[in-house]
């Protein structure tokens, strides 16, 4: 249980005039402390001699001066999980599954860092040269199957470092039998050289001795409404308006229909709906959805479409519509990267 905070009980606007520094915050005693217990745990039981110790900063990351894994400031009480919510609609690792994945995602940065695996030329055949330099975007290939897929929007195709925690976290969940779901995958080569690497550094221990935490929470003089308007700008893309014809389509601006419901008020009755099922289908974080439902409100009004029909046929249209425009988007040169590499 996390002991009380007095900002715990402020309004939302009084709450976001308050530093990062001054939430005054810990792992200790959070159920983010028993998730890591289990990562522990994990890790034992592979025999991997490393234990990676963790502090609360802005985001998710692991550097490579220490063998440890930062962990975003919000999970650490109910009410920052919920000012997270309302400001950003997701909660990255929010429930104990995700911040699992997360985990052992970071975990392979650390094993990587630690035991010096990029340094080999065979770690360099399977993923890559990691002094490659990291993007400020990438185009997935979302049908690779050169690839596993763990975290959301094809990750381990930004970086060969990336390309090998996601693999070794797929290696390392329990019952993932990876063997079996990865039999015709290329990516099958990357599991089977992170099984026999991790059985040949199984027993030793890291040369990498623990360092200080790097960006602590403890340090960061940025309010939390400064810090949510950066990460807003990075999630809301501005999107081309390419869609009218589209919208056309679905929505009519035709007299006859000038008593139906209008379709911007229709996108917004079922927005939340809209935004969960593409969000799970494409693996696009729901504020971005959010912004282009946005745009599209904004030109069925400025079009004066309406909403004829079946009600059904338009929900499984939109949703249509809406999935194909976040797919294209998501090789689109213009798209921006601003995942937490």
């Amino acid at each position: 249980m996390p002991r009380k905070h007095a900002w715990a009980d402020w309004p939302d606007d009084r709450l976001l005039k308050l530093r990062l520094k001054d939430l005054k915050l810990t792992i200790d005693g959070t159920w983010i402390e028993h998730c890591l217990d289990d990562l522990q745990a994990e890790l034992d039981e592979r025999d991997l001699r490393i234990r990676p110790h963790a502090w609360l900063s802005d985001e998710w990351f692991s550097p490579d001066t220490t063998p440890g894994i930062a962990v975003p400031f919000y999970l650490a009480h109910p009410r920052l999980m919920q000012l997270e919510r309302k400001m950003i609609i997701d909660v990255e690792g929010g429930t104990r599954r995700d911040c699992m994945r997360i985990l052992r995602h970071e975990a392979g940065h650390v094993v990587q860092n630690a035991f010096g695996l990029h340094r080999r030329r065979r770690w360099q055949q399977v993923f890559g040269s990691s002094s490659t330099r990291y993007p400020k975007f990438y185009r997935p290939n979302p049908a690779s199957k050169n690839y596993v897929q763990h975290l959301r929007l094809w990750y381990a195709q930004s970086h060969p470092d990336e390309d090998f925690a996601e693999t070794f976290a797929v290696w390392l969940t329990p019952r993932s039998d990876w063997r079996k779901r990865y039999a015709d995958w290329p990516a099958l080569r990357k599991l089977e050289y992170v099984d026999e690497l991790m059985d040949e550094i199984a027993g030793t221990r890291s040369q990498l001795p623990r360092g200080a935490a790097v960006h602590p929470l403890s340090q960061i003089g940025t309010t939390l409404d400064e810090h949510y308007r950066r990460k807003i700008a990075l999630y809301a893309l501005n999107t081309p308006r390419t869609y009218d014809r589209e919208l056309q389509r679905i929505f009519s601006a035709e007299p006859r229909h000038r008593n139906a419901p209008t379709a911007a008020s229709f996108i917004r009755r079922h927005r939340s709906y809209f935004r969960q099922t593409v969000a799970r289908w494409t693996g696009e974080y729901q504020l971005t959805l959010d912004s282009v439902l946005d745009d599209m409100i904004d030109r069925c009004r400025e079009m004066k479409l309406r909403a004829p029909g079946s009600e059904r046929q338009l929900l499984a249209d939109f949703t249509v519509l809406l999935t194909a425009k976040t797919v294209h988007s998501l090789y689109s040169p213009s798209r921006r990267q601003w995942f937490a590499l």
